[in-house]
């Protein structure tokens, strides 16, 4: 083509020398228009024909692929491959431009299975094993390893070297690679262990003080795991991490239908007492107590009356007393709540005295989980049996503030 071209600016008395690069110059420039012309006729028809198809289809794999833009990458082969075809006619570049064109095939083909691995993790997550199971992970180790091999294919083809040449370089460079792959390797080890135990998966709430991380997974890859907190931050921490420390999951709080409660109130100690006969009386009209306490005082009476007990002092016989009282009346309220769990456990119980008093440990479950309405539940039981505290003649401990000196000053 070039020697025809050149032939008739020649035979036009157009010198030599100038025919010479003017033919080849003709020659590039008619390539270029070639694969101009191709590579539209590919993009604006065929790419368009094969998009319009896939939506009518509506599959969802056809849909992701061409989302990803799997096919328009690979439509990048066609005037490359126009390049390749034409290199016999420049003899003296042939085998460098069909190097170089190959070469770039090879990378968009390592650019278009990259993206089609995305179209296959996009299209799995669609699934709800997906989230128990991630292939995330597994498909960087094959994203890494056809990248490794189309690098070598390339260098190859670029030095005319075979490519087991370069592999066996590669073989004896394995302490290298493993240094620099260290924590690829450490995180398909870690992948491969958090997969197979399930103690990962995608929406999973996850704590990592340490590391800063309170929130819900939202991917799981090769070398990390992306957590959303809940003031909406996203954190990433090494997946080799949460194999080699410990963090918390709350799938099982999420899995059991049910969220702890367990805070204490502190009662002031000298509030507590026996309970009287006026006491009694009123604490008969509470409709949570009234049933346990006149069972609890006709065992108490019975008790006394066995044992023969003096009970002209309140010490010598067995008495009821109002913590007592307001712990069995807390107790009933969970029982009697709706939105308790009382499929679990549920205990009300006194904690070691402290300097800031009894503590009277409040440990049960709600029926919502959601953090917004586990909080409402919470709030409204403690908002009762702190408000209800003082109907037993009990008072909250609360350490002395400015208004209770203003007060005790006013007083005096």
């Amino acid at each position: 083509m070039v020697n025809t071209i050149k032939n008739l600016l020649i035979n036009h008395d157009i010198n030599e020398t100038v025919a010479v690069y003017l033919s080849n110059a003709i020659a590039v420039i008619f390539i270029i228009i070639i694969t101009i012309i191709v590579d539209l006729i590919v993009k604006r028809i065929l790419l368009k024909i094969l998009n319009s198809y896939a939506q009518k289809r509506k599959n969802k794999w056809q849909n992701i692929l061409t989302e990803k833009k799997v096919f328009e990458i690979l439509a990048r082969i066609v005037p490359i491959g126009i390049i390749h075809a034409f290199a016999p006619v420049f003899p003296d570049y042939q085998i460098w431009i069909q190097r170089i064109a190959f070469s770039y095939i090879i990378l968009i083909v390592l650019l278009a299975s990259n993206r089609f691995l995305d179209a296959i993790n996009m299209i799995y997550s669609k699934y709800e094993v997906s989230k128990a199971r991630p292939i995330k992970g597994y498909l960087q180790v094959v994203e890494i390893i056809s990248y490794t091999i189309g690098i070598v294919i390339i260098i190859s083809i670029v030095i005319d070297r075979s490519p087991w040449i370069l592999l066996s370089g590669i073989g004896a460079a394995t302490a290298v690679l493993v240094l620099i792959f260290q924590n690829s390797i450490l995180g398909l080890v870690a992948s491969i262990q958090i997969t197979s135990n399930n103690m990962l998966k995608l929406g999973d709430w996850i704590e990592m003080p340490k590391y800063g991380a309170d929130g819900a997974v939202l991917e799981i890859s090769l070398n990390t795991v992306k957590v959303q907190n809940w003031d909406n931050t996203i954190i990433t921490v090494p997946t080799h991490l949460l194999i080699s420390e410990s963090f918390k999951n709350w799938r099982g709080m999420e899995e059991s239908g049910g969220r702890r409660i367990m805070r204490s109130i502190y009662i002031d100690i000298t509030s507590i007492k026996f309970c009287n006969e006026e006491m009694l009386l009123r604490f008969e009209e509470i409709q949570y107590i009234k049933e346990d306490l006149l069972n609890r005082k006709k065992e108490v009476d019975k008790y006394n009356k066995y044992y023969k007990v003096n009970s002209s002092h309140l010490v010598n016989a067995k008495q009821l007393t109002n913590i007592g009282t307001f712990r069995v009346y807390v107790e009933n309220y969970l029982k009697n709540h709706p939105k308790v769990n009382q499929n679990m456990i549920q205990i009300v119980r006194q904690r070691q005295p402290t300097e800031n008093g009894l503590p009277i440990e409040i440990y049960a479950f709600t029926t919502q989980i959601d953090w917004v309405a586990y909080e409402s539940i919470q709030s409204d039981i403690f908002d009762h049996i702190l408000a209800v505290a003082p109907e037993f003649d009990l008072r909250i401990f609360q350490a002395p503030t400015g208004y209770d000196f203003h007060r005790l000053r006013t007083e005096v």
